[in-house]
């Protein structure tokens, strides 16, 4: 069995919401350490004083639970071992392996003293007959794979490694929790990326979906994964696949092909492959119907689906900052400024951030075109440009400069 390496971040999430009347779901690719969270929350359980007979822990895709497979199978078996008169603690794996699963959750609610707790590996598990009859009563906690800074905890890295090192290796394998075993092999991180992502268009895709161009859903895959970061939309993809020749012209019609494409990459984002980044029209305090950027979970399935190359940092690393916005509770956007753009608008109820990403902005004419946006925008909230640069500079004009490595640290 591997070393549970602690998530303390997303621990003391869970730790906050005990007891609280809300449901707790954590929801993330497959392998990005759910389980493994759940198992640090139940030792948690146990530290403070919980007796080990008022938690039961099930994974829903053990072949030991194979037996319940509907709701009320689920049910009956729970309630047999909910202690009577006690607070119980209700931990459940995979969850959307039981159909209606969310009735018997309302019944544990209903009749007995629980606190509830679920992973689940697709976004149907927050389906909106899910949501319907647990309106209000439930609390999402996305978990994302490693952070640069957990990378550097998960990893032992030789004596005289710089950061700069370290954060080229993350840039190439990623961050999903299981590679750390491997000490930086190419060839075995490849084939263990590629079995997660072949389970998850199987499991979480192509089962939950009937699709019925695979070979379409693997061409789209591989389109976001070599533009993200790029402004898109369902029609720009369908018009460039059509060209490539992997939609036929005759599905054109009636906009078919957009609105097939629109759906896979609605099954993507409910799988947690990639996820959609809306965009915000900062004067017009508007959000856009149309056009979005598309970010993928992790870095290492893109190198692993297009081969590693050192090309594109700046999407790249755009990637890499929208993940870790994301991490940091942010609320996040694309932003529109006339007839410019704005990487980030980055959001709290409290807050509000706006950033550009470059790899550089040593050169004049890049940094004024990175700059330009930033200086369009009237308000007084944070301004923040990011790039690879080590400068003695800090800030332009009362834009600060920040160094990405530096930012994703929190120095």
């Amino acid at each position: 069995m591997l070393e549970r390496i602690p998530r303390p971040d997303y621990l003391n999430k869970l730790v906050e919401f005990k007891d609280k009347d809300v449901i707790k779901i954590v929801t993330g690719i497959r392998r990005s350490g759910k389980s493994t969270l759940l198992d640090l929350f139940e030792d948690y359980l146990l530290k403070v004083g919980i007796k080990k007979s008022n938690i039961l822990h099930m994974n829903m895709e053990s072949m030991v639970f194979r037996d319940f497979l509907d709701h009320i199978s689920f049910y009956e078996y729970v309630s047999k071992h909910i202690v009577l008169g006690e607070k119980n603690y209700l931990i459940f794996d995979e969850l959307q392996a039981v159909t209606n699963w969310e009735k018997a959750i309302e019944s544990f609610r209903l009749d007995f003293n629980v606190d509830i707790y679920i992973t689940g590996s697709n976004a149907y598990l927050l389906s909106s007959e899910f949501s319907t009859l647990l309106s209000g009563r439930y609390v999402e906690i996305r978990l994302l794979p490693l952070s640069f800074k957990e990378f550097l905890t998960f990893y032992n890295f030789e004596a005289g490694v710089t950061t700069d090192d370290k954060f080229q290796k993350y840039l190439q394998f990623g961050g999903m929790p299981v590679l750390n075993q491997f000490d930086f092999n190419t060839a075995r991180i490849n084939e263990t990326l590629e079995g997660i992502y072949s389970t998850v268009i199987l499991r979480d895709v192509l089962e939950r979906n009937k699709v019925a161009d695979q070979a379409l859903l693997q061409k789209l895959v591989l389109f976001l994964a070599d533009n993200i970061g790029s402004i898109t939309s369902p029609n720009s993809i369908a018009n460039v696949l059509t060209a490539e020749g992997n939609i036929s012209k005759g599905k054109l019609k009636n906009n078919f092909a957009a609105r097939t494409i629109d759906k896979y990459i609605g099954m993507l984002h409910s799988s947690f492959i990639f996820y959609s980044v809306g965009r915000y029209d900062i004067k017009g305090k508007l959000l856009l119907k149309t056009l979005n950027k598309n970010y993928i979970v992790d870095l290492g399935f893109r190198n692993m689906l297009l081969g590693y190359r050192d090309v594109d940092r700046g999407h790249i690393l755009e990637n890499v900052i929208y993940l870790e916005l994301i991490r940091r509770d942010y609320r996040v956007t694309a932003g529109k400024v006339g007839e410019t753009e704005v990487d980030f608008v980055a959001e709290k109820p409290d807050t509000r951030l706006y950033i550009q990403v470059s790899e550089t902005i040593a050169g004049e004419n890049t940094r004024e075109r990175e700059l330009r946006p930033l200086r369009q925008i009237s308000d007084n909230y944070e301004k923040i440009v990011l790039s690879m640069d080590k400068s003695y500079i800090k800030s332009y004009e009362g834009i600060k400069a920040l160094n990405i490595i530096d930012f994703l640290l929190g120095k």
